[in-house]
């Protein structure tokens, strides 16, 4: 293995160590990922022959850039529906998506947000839309990018993970209680970029 390879690698398994960290609320699971979070920074550290300041090697002194999410418009073959997920914890409903993970690309985080969301295999059709969602936001502390593609269902829904507990198909005109993540007027610009084809650059 290259010495790059390696040390993606290496990210890679640390950055889902933290997203347990975060996410996780199991004591069992908590005590391993704190385990593969210390053993990939030590290995780190005698890789890089540095020393990381414990416990967040990603709280480091770099120029500040925004989040980036990434969300998909599952749309039905007529585009009079699309695909919204309902979210566990809130009992509302949002298109299936979330953060951008370290070294996938967006199409990549699109279909595997999709896939654990919805249970939904997905082909890309087209980017929707590129928002700035910090307008959007109360009380925003770090900027957000919205990478938003539409695309289409690839043979039949599978089981989905347990952050959602409910996938169904909507009208465009008749849409579910939506989740806070998203607020109406980011919706209302992404229904009517869906209507009319247009493509929404922020």
């Amino acid at each position: 293995m290259e010495s790059k390879e390696f040390y993606d690698y290496l990210i890679k398994i640390q950055s889902i160590a933290k997203i347990g960290l975060v996410f996780s609320k199991d004591p069992y699971a908590l005590t391993n990922y704190q385990q593969i979070n210390d053993l990939t920074t030590e290995m780190l550290e005698n890789f890089l022959e540095v020393k990381f300041n414990r416990p967040n090697y990603f709280s480091r002194d770099i120029y500040p850039t925004p989040n980036v999410t990434v969300r998909t418009v599952i749309l039905s073959e007529d585009k009079q529906k699309a695909l919204f997920v309902r979210e566990a914890k809130s009992q509302t409903y949002s298109f299936p998506g979330g953060w951008a993970d370290l070294y996938d690309s967006a199409t990549e985080t699109a279909k595997n947000e999709a896939l654990q969301e919805a249970g939904a295999d997905i082909e890309i059709v087209r980017l929707l839309g590129l928002l700035n969602r910090t307008p959007f936001k109360t009380n925003a502390i770090i900027p957000e990018y919205l990478i938003l593609f539409e695309a289409k269902l690839v043979g039949e829904l599978r089981e989905h993970e347990y952050e959602t507990d409910d996938v169904r198909w909507f009208s465009l005109n008749d849409l579910p209680p939506i989740s806070r993540k998203m607020c109406k007027e980011e919706f209302d610009k992404i229904i009517d970029a869906i209507k009319t084809g247009k493509t929404i650059l922020d």
